[in-house]
């Protein structure tokens, strides 16, 4: 038998010989690709999940489509349903149900994806097709020039010392939408699903003081490079970019409490490789993954058997003193009137701005 060294082959290839062996190889690969959030959780994603997914399954090719918004993942499936070119979606549940009740997404079960029964009981949300990867919820974020000893309370917002100094992301980005259901609260308005009008009253008091009600290119950068004092966001991004810039900007869980933020992943309906995909699904909900990229940034794991440092979780939103403090919200059910949180904020918050 011909030896054939690493050297030949390439040259063999150079010159357009055929290599059979190498035509199955590529034959056999197959790739999917996976759409979720750009910036900074695409790139440790990448660096904690898909990279030792590949590793692992030499047989898969992985690629990322980066996504600023969920609703502008939605966006583009609703674009390609007759033939989508993405397999695998990570986005927020809201979304993510809006897509399973559109057929954009497959109900997947425990039958398909055995670990689904290592989650948590909240990750498994009824009339979302896919279960929970993430969980996160919303947090202050403040310049630490502008503040000698941290906020405690979301009535920050209303100091009027912050004056065109504070950045909000408006509904129906569901950081306003979160901060919709804060302000309800904190202005004792009861039952949410009954009606938000007191919150509404309240963030219309905050107007006036509000530089952006969309600030780019996100709420983290406009803290940490000074161009506001106070923002909200998510704790897992706030409290990587923090780390990154700590002698400009740290994070405020405010004791008011706050609401829980659920990233769900599901299954494309029509994705060309499902069987892929869902090998892919089940590493991203293992142990193993979840626990790596808590360590990274900071999501709270949804799979039980998650092992994380307790540096880590004292960065995230799961230690005892926090979750006591959570303020308990149906997604599914604000999902029924988002849009008219929405129109509220346009009609009686940014016109006040």
């Amino acid at each position: 038998m011909q030896n054939f060294t690493r050297r030949k082959v390439l040259a063999l290839g150079a010159m357009g010989v055929a290599m059979p062996w190498v035509t199955k190889a590529s034959a056999q690969e197959r790739k999917i690709t996976v759409a979720a959030y750009s910036d900074i959780f695409e790139d440790i994603y990448k660096k904690a999940v898909i990279e030792p997914f590949m590793k692992a399954n030499p047989g898969i090719r992985v690629d990322y489509m980066g996504m600023p918004t969920s609703a502008q993942n939605l966006g583009m499936l609703r674009a390609q349903k007759a033939a989508p070119q993405i397999d695998v979606c990570i986005m927020d549940v809201v979304v993510a149900k809006a897509g399973g009740d559109e057929g954009i997404y497959k109900p997947v079960t425990a039958e398909q994806l055995p670990v689904m029964k290592q989650l948590v009981p909240a990750a498994i949300i009824e009339g979302v097709p896919g279960p929970a990867v993430t969980f996160d919820t919303i947090v202050m974020m403040y310049a630490l020039s502008k503040f000698p000893t941290p906020p405690t309370s979301w009535k920050e917002l209303w100091n009027k010392q912050h004056a065109g100094r504070i950045a909000i992301d408006a509904p129906p980005n569901l950081l306003g939408v979160g901060l919709t259901l804060i302000a309800n609260k904190l202005a004792g308005g009861g039952d949410y699903r009954q009606s938000i009008d007191k919150g509404i009253q309240l963030l219309g008091e905050m107007a006036p003081l509000v530089q952006t009600w969309d600030p780019k290119p996100n709420p983290y950068a406009a803290v940490a490079n000074g161009v506001v004092d106070l923002g909200i966001g998510y704790n897992a991004r706030a409290q990587t970019i923090s780390k990154q810039n700590a002698d400009r900007m740290a994070v405020a869980m405010p004791e008011e409490g706050s609401i829980a933020q659920i990233n769900t992943i599901n299954l494309v309906n029509g994705s060309k490789q499902p069987e892929a995909a869902l090998q892919f699904m089940s590493y991203a909900l293992s142990a193993e993954a979840q626990a790596t990229f808590t360590e990274a940034l900071y999501y709270v794991p949804t799979n039980k058997g998650a092992a994380i440092s307790e540096e880590a979780r004292k960065k995230t939103a799961a230690t005892p003193e926090r979750m006591a403090r959570m303020i308990d919200v149906d997604w599914i059910e604000v999902a029924k009137f988002r849009d008219k949180i929405t129109e509220q904020w346009r009609r009686n918050v940014i016109s006040r701005s």
